[in-house]
């Protein structure tokens, strides 16, 4: 399945044979303060620049509508974000993985996209269309 939209990837995770918990890093673009004009020019631009991870969530699909009720539960963190990183946690013998399960793969994703290795998530825009890095 190709994924064209957030809610692609919701109804991916609901038909999966093992019930999925999706796990959610929430990031801003931004540029250091001492960036040179031709970093500040290539972020202007819409490239380069820095991710900083803001927030953290997991949710089963069962639970998200839409990519608008995954926005609207982001506004409680009172920060702007960018994009949003997605991965899933697999359950097994069709139980669902717990959010204390969650945790650590969570931690890993936040230090991940701090690290800048960003190529194994999914990752959206704040309308929900998915991002390729380059």
């Amino acid at each position: 399945m190709n994924l064209t939209c957030f809610d692609d990837l919701l109804s991916l995770a609901r038909e999966q044979p093992e019930p999925q918990r999706l796990l959610f890093v929430f990031a801003a673009a931004g540029i250091p303060e001492d960036a040179t004009p031709a970093q500040r020019a290539r972020f202007e631009a819409g490239e380069g620049g820095t991710l900083t991870p803001l927030a953290c969530l997991d949710r089963p699909p069962d639970e998200l509508d839409s990519f608008d009720a995954l926005v609207a539960e982001s506004r409680e963190f009172g920060a702007d974000w960018t994009i949003v990183f997605v991965a899933a946690l697999a359950g097994g013998d069709g139980v669902l993985a717990t959010s204390e399960q969650a945790e650590a793969p969570l931690q890993q994703m936040v230090d991940s996209i701090e690290a800048g290795h960003i190529g194994r998530f999914l990752a959206f825009d704040t309308l929900g269309l998915p991002v390729q890095f380059d």
